[in-house]
């Protein structure tokens, strides 16, 4: 680190050196208390979907998280919607580390306003901010040089240190594909609980197998993740032969926080 960004740094608050309280629906922005209402569709459900996204593509070393609060400045505190950052706490302050990458969904709120929080978290040190903006279905990554948002190729991949697999960007733009980018990044990632119930369903080389590693695939994941699981849920689980609904079940069970929310759509 350089002299002068060291001594600026010296001079920012700490990360978690808190504005807001913490759980509460408020945002500090130029020293000014900004209340952000609960989401509504299609926001929150891009938000749900989105934090699966980037928890499956991030590398060992880093952790996603949703709306996780900065202290950007001396008079900001600020949540984007996901941030990746490393697992290790700081070297130097021995706290939280600066996050590498940040995602806002842009539904309700508008892109200036989306690129005035960009510009405060890459001025604390945030590499790269993305937009999600649901309504227009792009993808957008905030240009510091330029100061306004440059739209990412549809088609195209994020490629990054934070992220093991490199993400698609269709997939953050179109939540059908979500849920097979997802599957696709855990078995990139060589996740044990996946790639050892294909391996059993390949050898026992029938639909059956198959089908009865991935409910068990849904239990071990569940239960690395601490969510318990009662016998009606288990059982409900292990007798389920159907391999879309057990796909959906595998990727629900990243993110879900009871077995009754994976289960919910029966």
């Amino acid at each position: 680190m350089a002299p002068d960004a060291a001594l600026v740094a010296d001079e920012l608050p700490d990360l978690d050196d808190r504005l807001v309280e913490p759980g509460t629906p408020y945002e500090m922005w130029d020293g000014e208390l900004v209340h952000v209402s609960p989401a509504d569709p299609p926001h929150g459900t891009r938000q749900l979907q989105l934090g699966a996204l980037i928890e499956a593509h991030t590398g060992p070393e880093f952790e996603a998280a949703d709306d996780l609060l900065t202290r950007t400045s001396k008079v900001d505190d600020i949540a984007p919607d996901v941030s990746v950052y490393p697992a290790a706490p700081d070297p130097r302050t021995r706290g939280r580390q600066i996050g590498h990458l940040a995602f806002e969904i842009v539904a309700t709120q508008s892109l200036g306003r989306a690129g005035k929080k960009a510009a405060k978290l890459v001025g604390r040190g945030v590499r790269r901010v993305f937009a999600i903006d649901v309504e227009r279905s792009r993808a957008l990554e905030w240009s510091a040089e330029r100061g306004a948002w440059c739209e990412l190729d549809p088609a195209g991949h994020i490629e990054d240190p934070a992220l093991a697999v490199a993400l698609p960007i269709e997939a953050l733009i179109h939540d059908a594909k979500a849920d097979d980018a997802v599957a696709r990044a855990l078995l990139a990632k060589d996740n044990p609980v996946l790639a050892g119930s294909r391996a059993e369903g390949r050898a026992e080389g029938r639909a059956e197998g198959m089908a009865e590693g991935m409910a068990r695939a849904v239990i071990v994941l569940l239960a690395a993740r601490g969510v318990a699981v009662d016998g009606a849920a288990r059982e409900r689980i292990l007798a389920e032969r159907d391999p879309q609904q057990l796909h959906r079940w595998i990727v629900r069970a990243a993110s879900c926080t009871t077995t009754a929310e994976l289960l919910a759509d029966d």
